[in-house]
């Protein structure tokens, strides 16, 4: 077998030709290039958040860069909303079998002075909202008898703990532990559910912070001096969504070149 024939067989196993993906909160940061790369790799993408303009303006742009995109609103804490964008999808698109879990709230509280709301709506969408989104999603790849692969996008927050993030970071280390519970009652449906925790990326919510003289010190307390480049989720995305990884069921990847392994 000749080097060319290898790497195209090797590519083939991540190809998500003939694919349906939804992405969540697909409008700026993660979901934005996730919605992007999935689309390369040649699933039709459904790019979906609560800015209605944002997210179809996405798919216009991965159309006109050759892909199959569609934009649609859906508030992930709302199930008459999950449903509605769902049978839109499913009409242009067919039947979602990979789902990125990617929308998500952050507003950093010291843990005494923080209100009931601030608790409550990080608890909505970023706990909350993917169990009600894989679960209408489940639903109907069962109904369907198709396969699928469910990606949670959770955080290092969810494996340690830092000052003033309590209830980001209980979302989303209850999101890491809700993806292994998800993963075992699904499998026997051959729907896959796995974890990415990404370090420190740049995105809407964090670009101001890190632009501040504080935000540029902890770049520097990072392992690699700075943050993580969007396409370095790339593999990790495409291995999860794929069928390169049909024995992977319940895992986290981690990606943030050893910050949540260092003591300090």
């Amino acid at each position: 077998m000749t080097t060319d024939n290898r790497l195209d067989r090797i590519g083939k196993r991540f190809s998500l030709e003939g694919r349906v993906a939804l992405v969540t909160g697909a409008g700026s940061g993660i979901g934005l290039h996730v919605a992007q790369v999935l689309a390369e790799a040649g699933a039709k993408v459904a790019c979906v958040a609560r800015r209605t303009e944002r997210v179809e303006q996405v798919a216009a742009e991965i159309r006109d860069a050759g892909g199959r995109a569609f934009g649609c609103r859906m508030d992930v804490a709302d199930g008459d909303s999950i449903r509605a964008a769902l049978d839109r999808i499913e009409a242009e698109l067919g039947t979602v079998d990979i789902l990125v879990n990617n929308a998500g709230l952050s507003n950093p509280t010291a843990f005494q002075e923080m209100s009931n709301e601030q608790w409550t709506s990080l608890l909505d969408v970023n706990l909350s909202g993917p169990f009600y989104v894989a679960r209408e999603t489940a639903r109907r790849l069962i109904a369907a008898g198709k396969p699928g692969s469910i990606i949670n996008i959770a955080s290092i927050l969810g494996h340690l703990a830092y000052p003033a993030f309590i209830n980001y970071g209980t979302t989303k280390g209850a999101l890491l532990h809700m993806t292994r519970y998800m993963a075992l009652d699904l499998l026997q449906h051959g729907i896959r559910v796995n974890a990415i925790a990404p370090g420190y990326f740049p995105s809407e919510m964090t670009n101001p912070f890190y632009e501040t003289e504080a935000g540029k010190k902890e770049i520097q307390n990072l392992p690699a001096k700075r943050l993580g480049s969007l396409e370095e989720l790339d593999g990790p995305l495409l291995l999860l969504a794929s069928n390169a990884s049909s024995y992977m069921n319940g895992s986290v990847v981690t990606v943030d070149y050893g910050h949540s392994i260092r003591l300090s």
